[in-house]
């Protein structure tokens, strides 16, 4: 027979025993999103798809958004495949859904905004009834009616050795402009393959301008070991990167020789989804 002691002894160890178990498996998720940079692209969807599993079954919470909402952030880097990008819009519905982030003011949760992205530029769905998803997608179809200024956008900028490009002076060619920065993972992930994109058809009239807002030092530094022959161009102040709208990077724009906006990504691309983005232009193999 229990003691009354014994009795309560035990009934604590069954009342805390969830939560230690929900914080230990907070910080398994936290470290297998950390690390899933370091899997293999081949491994990296299932890799995916479990912790987007993993973070339904912790307790409703905030801290359950949060990691919801960081698995969203990698998702989109490279091509995972469009089921791996459901079970995460998934995820972060559900976590949304069951603990809905109030505003602050007229600002919008980055969450909602999160979602909404995957759902305009990834092509999934998202079973969320609120009205801040409803205005974070409202507020994306905005930006995007301001493509029309985008494709008026011009601008002139230097390159690593001072000599001003004019993007307005390369009609006739096909011009991909990419955001980046030497500290961020996924732009330096992308650079090979936008190399090999750029030397493969820079016979046919391609253009890829790398705008990124860092110092010449640093961007130069960087260069001298990266193997890099596309254009790099210095935007000091971002004033380049506002006028595209550009809230994240990487970040790529493809214009067709007339100067027309022709296709957009809002993270990191693999070879194959850059050529299907030049598909839509006259470039051939």
């Amino acid at each position: 027979m229990l003691s009354a002691r014994t009795a309560l002894l035990l009934a604590s160890v069954l009342l805390v025993a969830p939560l230690l178990q929900a914080k230990v498996n907070e910080s398994a998720i936290t470290d297998q999103i950390k690390n899933l940079r370091s899997q293999p692209a081949a491994q990296r969807p299932a890799a995916t798809v479990k912790i987007a599993n993993d973070i339904r079954t912790l307790p409703v919470g905030l801290s359950k958004v949060k990691l919801a909402d960081s698995l969203s952030h990698m998702v989109t880097e490279g091509d995972p495949g469009i089921d791996t990008i459901q079970a995460v819009a998934d995820t972060l519905s559900q976590a949304l859904a069951e603990s809905p982030v109030p505003a602050k003011g007229d600002q919008v949760p980055a969450y909602y905004t999160d979602l909404a992205k995957l759902v305009r530029y990834e092509h999934v769905t998202a079973k969320l009834d609120d009205p801040l998803f409803a205005k974070a997608a409202q507020t994306l179809e905005a930006n995007d009616a301001s493509i029309a200024d985008i494709q008026k956008a011009d601008f002139t900028l230097k390159d690593l050795h001072g000599k001003k490009v004019t993007l307005s002076e390369l009609r006739g060619k096909i011009v991909l402009i990419n955001f980046w920065a030497t500290w961020c993972p996924p732009c330096r992930q992308e650079m090979p393959d936008l190399n090999a994109i750029y030397t493969s058809f820079q016979s046919q009239g391609l253009v890829v301008l790398s705008i990124t807002n860092e110092d010449l030092f640093k961007v130069g530094s960087y260069l001298s070991q990266a193997n890099y022959h596309p254009t790099v161009l210095f935007d000091s102040g971002d004033k380049i990167a506002k006028q595209f709208h550009v809230d994240g990077i990487p970040r790529t724009f493809l214009f067709d020789r007339d100067g027309k906006l022709i296709a957009e990504a809002i993270d990191m691309r693999t070879q194959h989804q850059f050529l299907v983005m030049l598909s839509k232009t006259d470039l051939h193999p």
